[in-house]
């Protein structure tokens, strides 16, 4: 596997549980994405980057300057595979959308994306994440649905880990 790292951005730990989670996985370090720099991405080859979902569908707060770092750097090169926290119940017609955020924020990076995820098993009304029928990542409700969190982790993991 090439060098990879797990960049989260989390206000509740949550996001950062399951971060490490993943990280521990796939053996690699989970930062904060206020300690993400040019120097991180750069000597990164894999990018997992993971968010937790607030307001209207919209990233957790330190991901926008993490943003900014992604969009002024070279991603040509890189692979890159996102996840997010989000609540299905509450809010429904916003699941996981900070997700989506991400994934508008840098598609046009020239950057591979792995990890898309069926909808399928999924109760929402509506999400940015979600494109051409899959979420561009891993959604998982650690609220209400904490009983899956665990087999979806392990699946996605498995899903990308041959990429990596």
């Amino acid at each position: 596997m090439n060098a990879t790292i797990v960049i989260y951005g989390s206000s509740t730990g949550t996001c950062e549980a399951i971060a490490e989670k993943i990280a521990q996985k796939l053996g690699c370090e989970a930062i904060n994405v206020q300690d993400l720099t040019a120097d991180v991405v750069e000597s990164n080859q894999n990018l997992i980057l993971g968010t937790s979902t607030w307001g209207a569908g919209e990233l957790q707060d330190d991901w926008y300057d993490g943003l900014r770092v992604l969009q002024g750097a070279n991603l040509a090169d890189k692979t890159i595979a996102l996840f997010g926290c989000g609540d299905c119940e509450s809010y429904g017609d916003t699941f996981v959308g900070g997700i989506g955020e991400l994934y508008n924020g840098i598609k046009e990076s020239g950057a591979r994306f792995v990890g898309a995820v069926s909808t399928d098993g999924y109760t929402f009304d509506d999400s940015e994440a979600v494109v051409d029928g899959k979420f561009v990542g891993l959604p998982l409700d650690d609220v209400n649905e904490d009983d899956k969190t665990d087999a979806r982790i392990d699946a996605w993991v498995a899903e990308i880990s041959p990429n990596l």
